[in-house]
């Protein structure tokens, strides 16, 4: 049992509610997309100097005085009263001690006369609960949840990755947020097995709608290795600490999520990986919740084309209605008569797929795809810093998604279909020009050509498919984001990354297994013998090994390259160096 607080705090603490001597601060929650702010985190602190200014200390003398209710209310009330000038175009993030929900005094619905008391909505508010908390308490962290979820708000959970149970946890509250623990964040750009766990995340992330939320960001390396990886959203002293008033970012640090972007997207500007959604969008006008179903009606009648409409309060969309949930509603016995004289709201679909303006194509396919079959063919409806912008049809998405892809086709290898030089020249072009870190990594099969006159050519093709699916697999979007590989020509394949510390573990497991899987391409008898016999380019028999694979590296870790030309002359002579060696091999080239 915790030991009764002393009669100073007991009187300081009754004190500051008396006083109502609370400061909040709040810290900026920013998209690592766009570099706008998207809400604040509300932070409740004691008077400066007293012993009971920390978070931590206030609290838990308010559950040991059992006046944890009356703390809730003054933290909660003063947060939306000092939020409210901001919120109209902002979110707030509040924090929420499940513990209140055990409280006697605690009354249901307080929030809500608050957010009323302000003339602001539902729309403004997400509740931050700690998976911590919730660990140590599941029952009453799920009471509160439903709670909370009843009345329409939305919930977020904090510092996820700080307990043992986190993934349970997730699968069980479909929150719309988690926050990604600092822990996991800290140092994440020189620890491999953080940015594996993050990119997990990612991934849940696209095939849930989960919003992901990275906290405690410190550093310009945490801030990239996040962008690179495809965290939406970040928080933390980099981009702005905590203020009890509404900071801005500052020009620096949104140059540098702008910059970051602009990078990651140029080595895939010709793909639907960074082609945002709102290029192909359609700016067709919103209705509002005030609309009635008989002004729907006219609207779907006077316009056959239009076979949905975004719903929207104060410019921010709030629900979809499809014409063909529509007509099927009000032909329902009674439907004219319930339906045609009252608001829409009724009749939409209160949880649309929204995306923001920003957001590749690949990834709003994901989410368009992973809909329920009876939504499959609704329309996205695309924002821009939380306001109704226009709406995408599933045809738009996908005509689009197919045209690039054929273009892309026509300047790809037909047999692998990796990118082919055009392509190759553009993001070489690129790298040199940006000066951004990377690596070039020049892959080619030795003894090919022998293989392939032994074997045929139908071998040959199975040759160079298993390299391309070796290089793939090694530089896949999990293991290295925003990697490019190309396929030069014949036996030559080139790959770009911008992990320069991690070169040598990459080329090791891709001649790894290369040399695993080669065997296979071959007979018994040569796989045995560890050589086939075929002419020279002389015309003379000889024995040559089985195939192996030589990786030329070219980085700019230590050396400035002033044009393509001459980085392929310094690949060039690298190369050279791995041809001398036998069998498979890597040489990264050094400055002298």
């Amino acid at each position: 049992m915790k030991d009764d607080p002393t009669m100073d705090i007991r009187d300081e603490f009754k004190h500051i509610i008396s006083q109502k001597n609370i400061r909040t601060v709040f810290q900026p929650i920013v998209s690592l997309v766009n570099a706008q702010i998207i809400g604040y985190e509300a932070l409740s602190r004691g008077p400066y100097g007293s012993s009971l200014e920390t978070p931590r200390e206030l609290f838990s003398v308010a559950q040991q005085l059992d006046m944890l209710w009356e703390l809730e209310l003054l933290c909660r009330t003063l947060a939306m009263e000092r939020a409210a000038s901001i919120l109209s175009n902002s979110i707030l993030f509040l924090n929420v001690d499940p513990n209140i929900i055990k409280d006697e005094n605690f009354k249901k619905g307080f929030t809500h006369e608050i957010l009323k008391q302000y003339g602001l909505s539902l729309q403004n508010l997400i509740f931050e609960i700690t998976e911590k908390t919730a660990i140590e308490d599941l029952k009453n962290f799920r009471s509160i949840l439903d709670h909370y979820k009843s009345q329409g708000y939305k919930i977020a959970i904090d510092d996820t990755g700080a307990g043992y149970s986190g993934l349970t946890l997730l699968a069980e509250t479909h929150p719309q947020y988690i926050k990604i623990d600092m822990e996991l964040v800290r140092n994440i750009d020189k620890d491999s097995l953080r940015q594996a766990l993050m990119k997990t995340f990612h991934q849940f992330s696209i095939v849930t709608g989960i919003k992901i939320i990275a906290e405690g960001i410190e550093t310009l390396d945490e801030l990239n290795c996040l962008i690179d990886i495809g965290i939406e959203y970040g928080q933390g002293y980099l981009l702005q600490r905590p203020s009890e008033g509404f900071l801005r970012l500052s020009p620096n640090i949104k140059e540098a999520i702008l910059r970051r972007n602009q990078q990651r997207r140029s080595f895939y500007s010709n793909t639907p990986k960074f082609i945002s959604i709102g290029e192909i969008m359609r700016q067709d006008p919103p209705i509002y919740i005030t609309t009635t179903g008989t002004e729907a009606n006219n609207i779907f009648k006077r316009n056959p084309n239009i076979q949905g409409l975004a719903v929207t309060s104060n410019a921010k969309p709030v629900g979809l209605l499809m014409r063909e949930r529509f007509f099927a509603q009000i032909a329902n016995p009674y439907g004219t008569a319930i339906f045609m004289k009252r608001p829409v709201t009724l009749l939409m679909d209160p949880h649309p797929l929204i995306v923001d303006y920003d957001m590749p194509l690949d990834q709003v396919s994901r989410l368009a795809t992973n809909r329920h079959e009876d939504h499959l063919y609704d329309y996205i409806i695309v924002t821009k810093n939380k306001h109704y912008c226009g709406i995408v049809t599933i045809k738009d998405l996908l005509d689009r998604t197919t045209q690039i892809e054929l273009n892309m086709a026509k300047h790809c290898n037909p047999l692998t279909g990796l990118p082919g030089n055009m392509i190759i020249e553009e993001n070489l072009k690129i790298i040199v020009d940006d000066n951004v870190p990377f690596a070039v990594l020049y892959i080619d099969i030795d003894n090919f050509k022998e293989y392939n006159d032994v074997y045929g050519f139908e071998n040959g093709d199975k040759a160079l498919l298993m390299t391309a699916d070796i290089i793939n697999r090694a530089l896949s979007d999990e293991i290295m984001p925003n990697a490019f590989i190309g396929h030069i020509g014949g036996d030559d394949f080139i790959a770009i990354i911008h992990d320069t510390e991690h070169i040598e573990t990459i080329c090791q497991h891709i001649i790894k297994t290369f040399d695993s899987n080669v065997k296979d391409l071959y007979t018994e008898d040569d796989k045995r013998k560890g050589y086939i016999v075929t002419k020279n380019r002389y015309g003379i028999e000889e024995q040559f090994p089985l195939m192996s694979l030589s990786v030329a590296v070219a980085t700019n870790k230590d050396r400035c390259y002033t044009s393509v030309e001459n980085l392929s002359e310094v690949a060039s002579s690298v190369k050279k160096l791995c041809k001398k060696c036998q069998g498979s091999c890597y040489i990264i080239d050094q400055v002298s």
